[in-house]
């Protein structure tokens, strides 16, 4: 995981996706799942995350999806609101399911937080993490699959893969991948040494 910043609701939000939304909710109370209005602003939500999943923090080449940070099954009355959204992978997405808060948050991570070790591609928390978020980092590790599940390696490894081949050069890396791109400026770094 990467930092990022929330972003500003888009403009049309309100008539577009909240009123409608909120309207469906009002004639289905209770309803399995919620209508998807946010759909039309999804490419936005991307934007605001570079099209990086904001969990994996890598360029999910599926699109991604809208998580609904805090679940339609838990906060139905959220189902429709900007700030609830995060962008994720479709894959990571349904690992969280409803887990809610008990992930850590996109918008709550700071910088330096995660690293991710070569050879292995597994993902860590490093010692940047405050003691008060630790434990939640750790769990989000477990919960998503992020520390060494087997698709988040293969997703990894992918991209590493481009890199080593010579087809994405580091500036690229970066953009797809940026916590594999620090992982091999460290140990460029350490080689240089």
């Amino acid at each position: 995981m990467i930092p990022v910043a929330t972003p500003d609701e888009p403009d049309d939000f309100d008539d577009s996706v909240r009123l409608p939304g909120n309207a469906w909710l009002a004639v289905n109370p209770g309803a399995k799942r919620p209508s998807a209005f946010w759909n039309s602003h999804t490419a936005a939500l991307s934007k605001a995350f570079s099209g990086l999943c904001g969990y994996a923090a890598m360029l999910d080449p599926t699109g991604g999806t809208v998580d609904h940070y805090l679940s339609y099954k838990n906060h139905p009355d959220k189902a429709y609101d900007w700030e609830n959204y995060r962008f994720a992978s479709g894959t990571l997405n349904s690992s969280k399911k409803n887990a809610d808060d008990t992930v850590l948050d996109p918008y709550e991570v700071g910088a330096g937080w995660f690293e991710v070790i070569l050879p292995s591609l597994q993902m860590k928390i490093t010692d940047i993490v405050p003691a008060a978020h630790r434990a939640k980092a750790q769990h989000t590790l477990k919960r998503l699959k992020l520390r060494d599940g087997e698709r988040i390696i293969r997703w990894r490894q992918s991209w590493y893969d481009m890199y080593l081949a010579g087809e994405l050069p580091l500036s690229g890396l970066r953009r797809v991948a940026p916590l594999i791109a620090d992982a091999v400026e460290k140990k460029l770094a350490e080689e240089a040494n």
